[in-house]
C-alpha cells in the first residue's frame, strides 16, 4: 500500500469518526493529494527562506 493511500485511509476513518460520510475513496485520494501539494510548497518556501536567512550579511 501507497503512502497516499494509506493517508487516504486514516483520512476516511479520521472523517468517518466525526460523521463525515459522503464522500468517495477517490475524493479521499484528492484531498491526499492536495494535503502532499501543500507539504511540498512549505517546505520548499521554508527553505528558501532558511537559505536566504543564512546568506543576508
Amino acid at each position: 500500500m501507497s503512502v497516499k493511500a494509506m493517508m487516504a485511509t486514516i483520512l476516511q476513518n479520521q472523517l468517518t469518526l466525526r460523521g463525515v460520510h459522503s464522500l468517495t475513496p477517490s475524493d479521499y485520494e484528492q484531498i491526499v493529494e492536495r494535503l502532499i501539494e501543500h507539504l511540498r510548497e512549505l517546505e520548499l518556501s521554508l527553505a528558501a527562506r532558511e537559505i536566504a536567512d543564512t546568506h543576508e550579511p
